[in-house]
């Protein structure tokens, strides 16, 4: 049954990936991949774009997390999707009981504007969807916007792992 939802999800991204380009085939590999470090994202996490612009349309992005890595409570104008391709991660959202704990091919989505937090337990990698321009916007404890200086100074940088 898993293999079968499995096999479905990514149905649909391949689905979706088509229909957010132009009508030829997007190779990106993996191995050649360039990642970079975003300003209003912790430095623990980089990001390789495989497909599309983030600063005006719908992309696909391979990003990086090192254990420990937190990317502190925030939302997007648009929607979010996760494929967890290795390590282990915990993602949180607002008015949720129970945190989800994500380990390879789990798959998990977060609505436009829902606040939501990501911690990598290891080191992660895994795909990130969004279905427009990448925005992030950081708030505190009360559900306020703040600055991302603000939201990232509160977090500690994880230590270094051997095995990045």
């Amino acid at each position: 049954m898993r293999r079968m939802m499995y096999t479905a999800l990514l149905s649909c991204l391949v689905a979706y990936s088509f229909t957010a380009s132009a009508q030829s085939m997007n190779y990106a590999a993996a191995a050649t991949s360039k990642f970079v470090t975003m300003p209003d994202l912790p430095s623990c996490a980089t990001l390789s774009v495989q497909e599309g612009d983030p600063a005006k349309t719908a992309l696909v992005v391979l990003a990086k997390f090192k254990a420990g890595c937190s990317v502190p409570w925030h939302w997007h104008t648009a929607n979010e999707r996760l494929l967890i391709v290795s390590g282990t991660g915990k993602a949180e959202m607002k008015g949720e009981a129970t945190a989800v704990s994500l380990k390879p091919g789990d798959y998990i989505f977060m609505p436009a504007k829902g606040v939501h937090q990501f911690t990598a337990a290891t080191n992660v990698e895994l795909f990130l969807l969004s279905d427009g321009p990448f925005d992030i916007h950081y708030v505190d404890a009360s559900g306020s916007e703040i600055s991302s200086d603000v939201a990232l100074k509160s977090k500690a940088k994880p230590a270094a792992t051997k095995s990045e």
